[in-house]
């Protein structure tokens, strides 16, 4: 049986980016907070990302890098609380960054930074954080919220006026992500649009892996599309298949059965090349002569698998046309991705048409708020999963201080 309960006007579900977010700003105005989390540290995705550097925003953001059922609902919470603002926390709390490619924001230094500075914000508006604590139960009475908590080997009972779920995905198990925030969702009625891995490399077929063995490590520049969704990044070849920041994006909106098309020499003309190593050695092979464009070994490759084994000399302006053009579209048909073993997010989560836009709150549950991951958007890879957290996060705290108000 749980003790008596104790009260608080906000409790968060999860420490993650976005409940840490949310507990600095739902205490602004006195209210008290808590934050429940089931990990032994808070932020552990934090800091793991970024090669332990943490991209913690990207310098363009803007619906575009985000997908959703309803592509318009992420726009007020990141309008309101911008890119910029995040930025302007960090730099005021003198943490050095710097600029990667396509706008990726990274901190000089170590991840940890990012971490520190969200419990420096919970510390300033006196929010605890309980950690190694696991939510057994929730049940809502009247207008307030009643949970029943495992922590340090005892049940605990709680109350609270606000409760905001910040759980995130089923992404990387290994870490103790769960599907409990869908639980959670269900529970109350509302709405869950399917979940599944994002951000995450592509497996293929064991005749394409032992195919490909010699390619395993080589990485180059390419550009990977689906339909009419393009993205220009680095592909790396593995020994289960396909991985690289290009092909992390196209994750998000492949399909089991979907093809992909790979475009390996992006921007680059291939036929005056060729025609001008005809001429100059028309015994060169095709694999040699390809191999100032693209990596040996994926040369040799694509030639066998072409069975264009001819010398130069013995191949007509056709042939190069048709060369240039498995070049710049090679088919391939994933047979899966590596699954939430390995995903950076999940895709899918708590429907925002259940949600209120600029609060993130229940439209049918008053006082129950859904943040960050648990939500159906999902961002692009580079620095856009981490400013929806901040940005969701800001929202419901901010809504939650004027309520407590």
């Amino acid at each position: 049986m749980a003790e008596q309960s104790s009260f608080y006007d906000t409790i968060i579900i999860g420490a993650g980016a976005a409940g840490m977010m949310c507990a600095a700003h739902a205490g602004a105005r006195g209210g008290r907070v808590l934050v429940i989390e089931h990990g032994a540290a808070p932020g552990e995705k934090i800091r793991i990302s970024g090669g332990g550097r943490c991209n913690f925003t990207n310098l363009d953001v803007s619906a575009k890098n985000f997908l959703s059922e309803n592509p318009h609902f992420c726009k007020s919470a990141l309008g309101r609380y911008t890119q910029h603002d995040f930025i302007g926390l960090v730099t005021a709390h003198g943490i050095a960054w710097h600029e990667k490619s396509q706008g990726q924001l990274f901190c000089d230094g170590s991840a940890r930074q990012i971490i520190d500075l969200l419990i420096k914000q919970m510390h300033a508006v006196h929010a605890r954080l309980w950690l190694q604590s696991n939510v057994l139960e929730i049940n809502r009475s009247e207008s307030r919220f009643e949970l029943t908590v495992e922590r340090e080997g005892r049940r605990v009972g709680l109350a609270c006026d606000a409760l905001v779920v910040a759980t995130g995905g089923k992404s990387i198990p290994k870490m103790g992500a769960t599907g409990f925030g869908y639980r959670v969702a269900e529970q109350f009625d509302m709405a869950v649009t399917p979940t599944r891995p994002a951000l995450v490399p592509f497996t293929f077929s064991d005749e394409f892996k032992a195919q490909t063995a010699d390619l395993v490590g080589i990485s180059l520049p390419a550009v990977i599309s689906l339909d009419r969704v393009r993205f220009a990044d680095g592909v790396l070849f593995t020994h289960r298949g396909l991985s690289g920041p290009a092909v992390l994006q196209i994750s998000s909106y492949w399909r089991e059965g979907q093809s992909i098309a790979l475009d390996l020499l992006p921007g680059g003309k291939l036929q005056g090349d060729l025609r001008a190593q005809r001429q100059q050695s028309p015994r060169r092979s095709l694999g040699t002569a390809l191999s100032s464009h693209l990596p040996k070994k994926l040369a040799a490759h694509l030639t066998q698998q072409w069975q264009r084994t001819d010398n130069l000399g013995t191949l007509s302006d056709k042939a190069f046309d048709s060369i240039e053009a498995a070049i710049h579209r090679w088919e391939l048909r994933p047979l899966g991705t590596e699954g939430y073993r390995t995903a950076e997010v999940t895709s899918g989560g708590v429907a925002t048409d259940g949600l209120d836009a600029r609060s993130l709150q229940s439209k049918a549950v008053p006082g129950l708020y859904f943040i960050g991951e648990v939500v159906d958007v999902t961002g692009w890879l580079g620095g856009y999963n981490f400013q929806w957290a901040w940005s969701s996060g800001w929202a419901a705290g901010t809504a939650i201080a004027e309520r407590t108000t």
